[in-house]
């Protein structure tokens, strides 16, 4: 998250203010609509989040509310102009999306403007059908899974094939004994002991802290294939890795679905997909270090 801006339920009644002030500001006022027109009768229901900067001002807001027990939907999403184009949106979606996962659902639903159907697009979402106009602006539903399709047996499998794919064509992925610790559907977690890995500090060395984000976003990527029946050639096509702290004992890296972004469809039509994928490396419950790597995948 950007410096300077804390994600956060309202709490107090000046946050509550604040936080449907924003919402009525950015997407009532525009249409002459009253205060009290940015409120529905689920508030009392629904997950509510805000961001907030140093000073005090809401950057954004969000809100998400079940349809069914295993479907959610996105309302209310609203950037001060401020803050628009620079990720304060994405911050607010990914946050909902955590709190969906964390409720059990599978998948998210919105409704958005035509305006705002390639800012979805990027953080995941496909566009359904045509949604209800509202103040004279078209609307598109929008969809986005959280889980992976198939069961608990297909992953079990998936994960097994994928670490002998590993183990057998990446010796080094052997060499530092590279396990997946679990996949619940929802995200991947793999990981290395420190010994086979170590370097002359007693931390894990670089490389392999570099190797193991690879293949775990790799992990996710393959895992997506096979729960589409599709196949092809997967490769790291760009990456970037921030160090922040040394690994002294066993890690966890772990991507989660919800935060691949990119269509892989287009693969069953022969055509080259990409997909950029997030991996966070955690030792002893802290952060120790961030991935995001852009694969592609060649048909074959």
């Amino acid at each position: 998250m950007a410096r300077g801006l804390q994600l956060k339920s309202p709490q107090t009644a000046a946050e509550w203010q604040a936080y449907y002030q924003l919402r009525w500001q950015v997407l009532r006022a525009p249409w002459h609509q009253p205060l009290g027109s940015e409120q529905d009768e689920l508030e009392a229901q629904s997950v509510h989040l805000m961001l907030v900067a140093d000073n005090g001002d809401i950057a954004a807001v969000g809100r998400l509310h079940c349809l069914d027990s295993s479907t959610a939907q996105v309302r209310y999403m609203a950037v001060a102009e401020a803050w628009q184009g620079q990720g304060a949106g994405a911050i607010i979606l990914q946050g909902l999306e955590q709190q969906a996962v964390a409720l059990g659902v599978k998948t998210v639903v919105l409704n958005a403007r035509e305006s705002a159907i390639t800012f979805y697009a990027k953080q995941g979402y496909l566009v359904l059908a045509a949604a209800p106009s509202q103040f004279g602006i078209n609307h598109q539903r929008m969809q986005k899974s959280l889980v992976l399709a198939g069961s608990e047996p297909e992953w079990s499998a998936w994960c097994q094939a994928l670490q002998q794919t590993w183990h057998t064509t990446i010796p080094l992925s052997a060499f530092m004994q590279l396990q997946i610790e679990r996949f619940n559907g929802y995200q991947l977690q793999c990981t290395a002991p420190l010994a086979p890995n170590i370097n002359l500090h007693n931390t894990m060395f670089a490389g392999s802290i570099y190797t193991l984000a690879t293949l775990t976003g790799w992990g996710l990527l393959y895992l997506q294939l096979q729960s589409m029946g599709l196949s092809g050639v997967q490769v790291l096509a760009d990456a970037n890795i921030r160090y922040l702290k040394p690994i002294k004992s066993t890690p966890q890296a772990v991507c989660r679905l919800a935060e691949a972004k990119g269509d892989l469809s287009a693969l069953a039509k022969g055509r080259k997909v990409q997909q950029q994928i997030r991996v966070s490396l955690y030792c002893d419950g802290e952060l120790c270090a961030e991935f995001s790597g852009r694969y592609a995948v060649l048909p074959e």
